[in-house]
C-alpha cells in the first residue's frame, strides 16, 4: 500500500507540480500527504487519473479500511 507522497516521489513529481496540475496550493498537497486533510472526491479522481492508481489505494485511510 502506497500513499500519495511515495507515489508522487516515485514519479518524480514535486508537490508544487502536483498542486499546479490540480489547481490547488502546494500547502494543500502537503496537508494531504501529512494526513491532516483528505482531498475531496473530485480531487481524488483527478489524482487517480494523473497517477493511474486507484484512489482507494492512494487514500487508504480516507476510506476507513481495516487491515
Amino acid at each position: 500500500m502506497k500513499n500519495l507522497k511515495e507515489i508522487r516521489e516515485e514519479r518524480g513529481v514535486s508537490q508544487q507540480e502536483l498542486a499546479d496540475m490540480l489547481q490547488v496550493s502546494q500547502k494543500t498537497v502537503s496537508s494531504w500527504e501529512c494526513g491532516y486533510r483528505n482531498p475531496g472526491t473530485k480531487k481524488m479522481q483527478q489524482i487517480e487519473d494523473i497517477f493511474k492508481i486507484p484512489k482507494e489505494e492512494i487514500f487508504f485511510t480516507a476510506f476507513n479500511y481495516k487491515t
